[in-house]
C-alpha cells in the first residue's frame, strides 16, 4: 500500500522532468517530507484548457487532495480511506473505472515509507506478550535518485450545498495506484534489514518509468485492455530501501531530517 511519502521537489524542477507546459504559482506548495492522506498534493496531468480556441491537451502540475472522491459521491468523507487503488481491480471497482479510462495522473515523490515489525516484537505478538508491536520504519526510494513517478487517478466532485462560484465548491482529488511488491533483490538494502520490497510489505506504489509516461497520461487513450497492459511492474532492482527514524510515524513531523538514514533498525524494532 502507500500511505505515507515525502514530495521535496520544487515545481520548477518537476516542469523540467515532466515537460510541464502550465502551471499556477499561487498552486506552490512546500517541501513536505511526510505526506498523509487528505493533504494536497502535486499531481502532473494531461488536459484541454478552458476558454481556448484550439483545446488540447496540456500538461499541467496541479494542486489536488490526496484520497480520492467519486463524481457520484453524496459526500466527500469516505476520501480518506481511498488513498488507494489496486492495479489488479482498478478498471472494474465503481468507485475507479471511470477516473481509469480518462482521469489518470503521476504523483511525482522522493519515495514511500513503509514500516516493518521487528522480528523480536513479532515473536513477543506471538506469545500474546505484546498487543501493539513496535514497528520501524523504512523509506524506499529509486536508487539513482530520480523521481518516484507515482501512477494515479484524480477526479471532480461537486459540493452541492455551495454556490457555483464559491472557492471550494469543486474538489479534485486523486489516489495513488498499488500493485504488487518486488519479490527480486532490491538495488541498495541495509545489511541488517530487508532484501527485497515483498519483506518490507506486500504491496506498493506502481511506479511508472519515463518510458509509460506519456501513454499514462494520454487521454485519448481510453481502452481498457491497453491501459492495463501500462499498469505491468517496472522493471526489478530499481529501488533502494533503509531505516528511519520512527519520528515520521508521527504525521506532525516534518523535515528533511525524516529521510536520514540510519545505521540500523531503532533499538527495539530489529527486523
Amino acid at each position: 500500500m502507500c500511505g505515507r511519502y515525502a514530495a521535496s521537489r520544487r515545481p520548477e524542477d518537476l516542469a523540467g522532468i515532466f515537460e510541464i507546459e502550465k502551471w499556477e504559482p499561487e498552486e506552490t506548495l512546500e517541501p513536505d517530507f511526510n505526506v498523509a492522506p487528505t493533504k494536497e498534493v502535486y499531481a502532473v496531468l494531461d488536459r484541454a484548457l478552458k476558454d481556448v480556441q484550439e483545446p488540447r491537451p496540456v500538461r499541467q502540475l496541479r494542486k489536488l487532495k490526496w484520497g480520492l472522491v467519486p463524481s457520484w459521491s453524496k459526500t466527500p468523507e469516505g476520501g480518506a480511506r481511498m488513498i488507494n487503488a489496486r492495479a489488479e481491480t482498478v478498471h472494474e471497482k465503481p468507485s475507479y473505472r471511470r477516473a481509469f479510462t480518462s482521469r489518470r495522473c503521476i504523483l511525482p515523490a522522493d519515495g514511500y515509507y513503509e514500516w516493518v515489525t521487528g522480528k523480536q516484537e513479532r515473536d513477543l505478538e506471538v506469545e500474546g506478550r505484546k498487543k501493539r508491536p513496535r514497528k520501524q520504519p523504512y523509506f524506499v526510494t529509486p536508487a539513482d535518485g530520480s523521481v518516484f513517478a507515482m501512477a494515479g487517478l484524480y477526479e471532480f466532485w461537486r459540493d452541492r450545498t455551495l454556490p457555483d462560484d464559491h472557492p471550494q465548491a469543486w474538489w479534485v482529488t486523486c489516489s495513488v495506484i498499488t500493485t504488487e511488491a518486488e519479490t527480486g533483490p532490491l538495488a541498495v538494502s541495509p545489511a541488517d534489514g530487508p532484501h527485497a520490497l515483498a519483506e518490507i510489505h506486500p504491496r506498493m506504489p506502481l511506479m511508472l518509468t519515463p518510458d509509460r509516461w506519456d501513454a499514462w497520461l494520454d487521454p485519448a487513450r481510453t481502452d481498457v485492455d491497453e491501459l492495463r497492459e501500462l499498469l505491468a511492474p517496472p522493471p526489478g532492482g530499481l529501488m533502494r530501501a533503509y531505516p528511519v527514524a520512527t519520528t515520521v510515524s508521527n504525521v506532525r513531523n516534518n523535515g528533511p531530517e525524516l529521510l536520514k538514514e540510519l545505521e540500523g533498525p531503532e533499538e527495539g524494532t530489529l527486523f
